[in-house]
C-alpha cells in the first residue's frame, strides 16, 4: 500500500462573484426579453382590435335579434 494516490477531496470556495453578477444580468436580459414580447403582442392585438373597430368589420354593441 506503499503507492496508494489520495483521492482529492472538493473543496467548496464559495459563489464566484463575477459569475453570480454575469449570471443575474443574462437571466435579467432573458427575463425582460419575454416581457417586452408580451407586451409588444399585446400592443398588437389592441391595435388590430381598434383598427377592425373604425372600419366597422367589428362591434361593441349587441345586436338585438
Amino acid at each position: 500500500m506503499a503507492n496508494v494516490p489520495k483521492i482529492g477531496k472538493a473543496v467548496y470556495k464559495g459563489p464566484s462573484i463575477v459569475k453570480e453578477i454575469i449570471y443575474g444580468i443574462a437571466l435579467g436580459l432573458a427575463a425582460g426579453g419575454l416581457w417586452k414580447m408580451h407586451h409588444w403582442n399585446n400592443q398588437r392585438r389592441t391595435r388590430e382590435f381598434y383598427d377592425l373597430l373604425e372600419k366597422g368589420e367589428i362591434s361593441v354593441v349587441v345586436a338585438d335579434e
